[in-house]
Protein backbone atom coordinates (compact mmCIF):
# COMPACT_ATOMS: atom_id res chain seq x y z
CA UNK A 1 0.00 0.00 0.00
CA UNK A 2 2.94 2.19 -0.10
CA UNK A 3 2.42 5.55 -2.16
CA UNK A 4 -1.20 6.35 -0.51
CA UNK A 5 -1.36 9.70 0.35
CA UNK A 6 -2.60 10.06 3.98
CA UNK A 7 -3.55 13.16 5.88
CA UNK A 8 -2.67 12.83 9.23
CA UNK A 9 -4.69 15.43 11.69
CA UNK A 10 -3.06 15.44 15.00
CA UNK A 11 -2.21 19.13 17.29
CA UNK A 12 0.27 17.30 19.54
CA UNK A 13 3.41 18.29 17.40
CA UNK A 14 5.69 16.03 18.77
CA UNK A 15 3.08 13.01 18.37
CA UNK A 16 2.23 14.22 14.64
CA UNK A 17 5.66 14.68 13.21
CA UNK A 18 6.76 11.08 14.75
CA UNK A 19 3.71 9.52 13.47
CA UNK A 20 4.04 11.11 9.85
CA UNK A 21 8.29 9.81 10.09
CA UNK A 22 7.29 6.40 10.82
CA UNK A 23 4.17 6.68 8.25
CA UNK A 24 6.96 8.26 5.80
CA UNK A 25 9.45 5.04 6.21
CA UNK A 26 6.45 2.83 5.04
CA UNK A 27 6.42 4.67 1.84
CA UNK A 28 3.41 6.77 2.47
CA UNK A 29 3.02 10.32 1.46
CA UNK A 30 2.27 12.22 4.58
CA UNK A 31 0.14 15.92 4.57
CA UNK A 32 0.00 16.99 8.03
CA UNK A 33 -2.32 19.18 9.57
CA UNK A 34 -2.51 20.81 13.57
CA UNK A 35 -6.24 21.39 13.74
CA UNK A 36 -9.56 21.41 11.70
CA UNK A 37 -9.54 24.03 9.61
CA UNK A 38 -6.15 23.37 8.30
CA UNK A 39 -7.23 19.58 8.04
CA UNK A 40 -10.35 20.48 5.87
CA UNK A 41 -8.69 23.04 3.83
CA UNK A 42 -5.72 20.41 2.95
CA UNK A 43 -8.61 17.56 2.38
CA UNK A 44 -9.70 20.56 -0.05
CA UNK A 45 -7.03 20.66 -2.11
CA UNK A 46 -5.62 17.58 -1.75
CA UNK A 47 -7.89 15.09 -1.76
CA UNK A 48 -6.18 12.19 0.23
CA UNK A 49 -6.94 8.46 0.07
CA UNK A 50 -7.35 7.76 3.50
CA UNK A 51 -7.48 10.26 6.73
CA UNK A 52 -6.14 9.57 9.97
CA UNK A 53 -8.10 11.88 12.96
CA UNK A 54 -7.39 13.28 16.65
CA UNK A 55 -10.79 14.05 17.53
CA UNK A 56 -9.87 16.31 20.33
CA UNK A 57 -8.56 19.51 18.19
CA UNK A 58 -7.73 22.84 19.63
CA UNK A 59 -10.54 24.66 17.36
CA UNK A 60 -13.18 22.15 16.72
CA UNK A 61 -14.12 18.48 17.27
CA UNK A 62 -12.87 15.76 14.93
CA UNK A 63 -17.13 14.51 14.38
CA UNK A 64 -17.44 17.92 12.63
CA UNK A 65 -14.79 16.79 10.34
CA UNK A 66 -16.34 13.73 9.92
CA UNK A 67 -19.93 15.25 9.27
CA UNK A 68 -18.32 17.52 6.88
CA UNK A 69 -16.19 15.10 4.64
CA UNK A 70 -18.85 12.21 4.73
CA UNK A 71 -21.05 14.90 2.72
CA UNK A 72 -18.98 14.25 0.00
CA UNK A 73 -16.69 11.50 0.03
CA UNK A 74 -16.47 7.74 0.90
CA UNK A 75 -12.31 8.70 1.66
CA UNK A 76 -11.73 5.95 4.65
CA UNK A 77 -11.38 7.78 7.95
CA UNK A 78 -9.45 6.10 10.90
CA UNK A 79 -9.39 7.61 14.65
CA UNK A 80 -6.81 8.01 16.37
CA UNK A 81 -7.94 9.25 19.91
CA UNK A 82 -7.20 9.05 23.25
CA UNK A 83 -10.82 9.21 24.02
CA UNK A 84 -11.84 5.71 24.68
CA UNK A 85 -15.53 5.36 25.91
CA UNK A 86 -17.37 3.18 24.38
CA UNK A 87 -19.71 6.36 23.76
CA UNK A 88 -17.01 8.23 21.59
CA UNK A 89 -16.21 5.43 19.52
CA UNK A 90 -19.69 4.40 18.64
CA UNK A 91 -20.86 7.94 17.60
CA UNK A 92 -17.34 8.34 15.57
CA UNK A 93 -18.42 5.36 13.74
CA UNK A 94 -21.96 6.21 13.19
CA UNK A 95 -21.21 9.20 11.82
CA UNK A 96 -19.20 7.33 9.22
CA UNK A 97 -15.36 6.89 10.52
CA UNK A 98 -14.01 3.57 8.94
CA UNK A 99 -12.05 2.26 12.25
CA UNK A 100 -11.02 3.57 15.54
CA UNK A 101 -7.51 3.39 17.40
CA UNK A 102 -7.00 4.35 21.02
CA UNK A 103 -3.83 6.23 22.06
CA UNK A 104 -1.20 4.58 22.86
CA UNK A 105 -1.01 2.16 19.50
CA UNK A 106 1.75 0.44 17.85
CA UNK A 107 3.39 1.62 14.77
CA UNK A 108 2.70 -2.22 13.18
CA UNK A 109 -0.98 -1.58 13.98
CA UNK A 110 -1.54 1.37 12.65
CA UNK A 111 -0.01 0.13 9.68
CA UNK A 112 -2.10 -2.70 9.61
CA UNK A 113 -5.10 -1.05 10.00
CA UNK A 114 -3.93 1.43 7.22
CA UNK A 115 -3.82 -1.34 4.71
CA UNK A 116 -6.90 -3.13 5.27
CA UNK A 117 -9.13 0.34 4.90
CA UNK A 118 -6.77 1.25 2.10
CA UNK A 119 -7.84 -2.67 0.37
CA UNK A 120 -12.01 -1.88 1.30
CA UNK A 121 -11.52 1.23 -0.09
CA UNK A 122 -11.02 -0.49 -3.77
CA UNK A 123 -14.96 -1.51 -3.36
CA UNK A 124 -16.68 -4.71 -3.90
CA UNK A 125 -14.95 -5.46 -7.33
CA UNK A 126 -11.32 -5.20 -6.06
CA UNK A 127 -9.22 -8.18 -4.89
CA UNK A 128 -7.58 -8.76 -1.66
CA UNK A 129 -4.87 -5.99 -2.37
CA UNK A 130 -7.77 -3.45 -3.13
CA UNK A 131 -6.36 -3.86 -6.90
CA UNK A 132 -9.46 -3.44 -9.50
CA UNK A 133 -9.42 -5.28 -12.65
CA UNK A 134 -12.39 -4.87 -15.74
CA UNK A 135 -11.43 -6.84 -18.11
CA UNK A 136 -7.71 -5.59 -19.36
CA UNK A 137 -7.69 -2.48 -17.30
CA UNK A 138 -6.49 -2.64 -13.73
CA UNK A 139 -6.43 0.11 -10.73
CA UNK A 140 -4.54 -0.14 -8.41
CA UNK A 141 -5.97 2.41 -5.92
CA UNK A 142 -3.33 2.20 -3.28
CA UNK A 143 -0.08 2.47 -5.43
CA UNK A 144 -2.19 5.07 -7.96
CA UNK A 145 -1.14 2.65 -10.97
CA UNK A 146 -3.66 2.18 -13.72
CA UNK A 147 -2.87 -0.58 -16.46
CA UNK A 148 -4.23 -1.98 -19.41
CA UNK A 149 -2.82 -5.11 -20.31
CA UNK A 150 0.82 -4.93 -19.54
CA UNK A 151 0.96 -1.26 -20.71
CA UNK A 152 1.04 1.28 -17.76
CA UNK A 153 -1.67 4.74 -18.13
CA UNK A 154 0.11 7.66 -17.25
CA UNK A 155 -2.39 9.93 -15.65
CA UNK A 156 -2.60 13.27 -14.29
CA UNK A 157 -3.96 13.19 -10.45
CA UNK A 158 -7.63 14.66 -11.21
CA UNK A 159 -7.71 11.79 -13.93
CA UNK A 160 -6.96 8.52 -11.78
CA UNK A 161 -9.53 10.26 -8.86
CA UNK A 162 -12.35 10.33 -11.44
CA UNK A 163 -11.45 7.23 -12.47
CA UNK A 164 -10.84 5.41 -9.01
CA UNK A 165 -14.44 6.73 -7.87
CA UNK A 166 -15.49 5.60 -11.13
CA UNK A 167 -14.28 1.90 -10.94
CA UNK A 168 -15.37 1.62 -7.01
CA UNK A 169 -18.54 2.33 -7.83
CA UNK A 170 -18.40 0.04 -11.41
CA UNK A 171 -22.09 -1.13 -12.28
CA UNK A 172 -23.44 1.84 -10.70
CA UNK A 173 -24.97 5.11 -11.75
CA UNK A 174 -22.28 8.02 -10.38
CA UNK A 175 -24.00 11.48 -10.42
CA UNK A 176 -22.18 14.33 -12.39
CA UNK A 177 -22.64 16.30 -8.91
CA UNK A 178 -21.32 13.47 -6.76
CA UNK A 179 -18.08 13.10 -9.48
CA UNK A 180 -17.56 16.76 -9.20
CA UNK A 181 -17.79 16.89 -4.83
CA UNK A 182 -15.29 13.83 -4.86
CA UNK A 183 -12.95 15.00 -7.27
CA UNK A 184 -12.65 18.50 -7.00
CA UNK A 185 -14.67 19.72 -3.78
CA UNK A 186 -18.02 21.25 -2.99
CA UNK A 187 -16.69 25.04 -3.95
CA UNK A 188 -16.64 23.54 -7.97
CA UNK A 189 -20.22 22.26 -7.32
CA UNK A 190 -21.34 24.58 -10.87
CA UNK A 191 -18.66 23.54 -13.00
CA UNK A 192 -19.95 20.72 -14.19
CA UNK A 193 -17.99 20.72 -17.84
CA UNK A 194 -14.93 19.74 -15.55
CA UNK A 195 -16.14 15.80 -15.49
CA UNK A 196 -17.16 15.87 -20.03
CA UNK A 197 -13.88 16.90 -20.58
CA UNK A 198 -12.29 14.76 -17.74
CA UNK A 199 -14.18 11.99 -19.09
CA UNK A 200 -13.22 12.15 -22.67
CA UNK A 201 -9.29 12.72 -21.51
CA UNK A 202 -10.08 9.46 -19.60
CA UNK A 203 -11.59 7.38 -22.84
CA UNK A 204 -8.46 8.73 -25.00
CA UNK A 205 -5.79 7.51 -23.10
CA UNK A 206 -7.51 4.06 -22.31
CA UNK A 207 -8.53 3.67 -26.00
CA UNK A 208 -4.77 4.57 -26.80
CA UNK A 209 -3.61 2.06 -24.77
CA UNK A 210 -6.33 -0.51 -25.56
CA UNK A 211 -5.71 -1.13 -29.43
CA UNK A 212 -7.97 -4.21 -29.40
CA UNK A 213 -11.33 -1.85 -28.44
CA UNK A 214 -12.09 -4.11 -25.21
CA UNK A 215 -12.62 -1.16 -23.13
CA UNK A 216 -14.53 0.59 -25.99
CA UNK A 217 -17.49 1.85 -23.98
CA UNK A 218 -16.61 0.78 -20.89
CA UNK A 219 -17.41 4.27 -19.73
CA UNK A 220 -20.97 5.02 -20.10
CA UNK A 221 -22.95 8.50 -20.31
CA UNK A 222 -26.28 8.83 -18.28
CA UNK A 223 -27.52 12.07 -20.04
CA UNK A 224 -28.23 14.63 -17.94
CA UNK A 225 -27.68 12.94 -14.93
CA UNK A 226 -23.91 11.19 -14.80
CA UNK A 227 -21.62 8.12 -15.75
CA UNK A 228 -21.06 4.31 -14.57
CA UNK A 229 -18.48 2.13 -15.66
CA UNK A 230 -20.17 -1.40 -17.40
CA UNK A 231 -18.45 -4.23 -15.98
CA UNK A 232 -18.00 -7.27 -18.45
CA UNK A 233 -20.91 -9.32 -17.43
CA UNK A 234 -23.25 -6.41 -17.92
CA UNK A 235 -22.39 -5.26 -21.43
Amino acid sequence: MSGARLLLVEDDTEMRRALARGLAAHGFAVEEAPNGVRALERWEARRPDLILLDLGLPDMDGVSIIRRIRRDATTPILILSARDRENDRVQALELGADDYLTKPFGMRELHARIGALLRRAGGPTADREGVVSIGPLVVDVARHAVRVGNQDVPLTPREFELLKVLVTHAGRLVTTGRLLRAVWGTSYDQQTHYVHVYVSQLRRKLAAADPAGALDGMIVTEPGVGYRVIIPADR
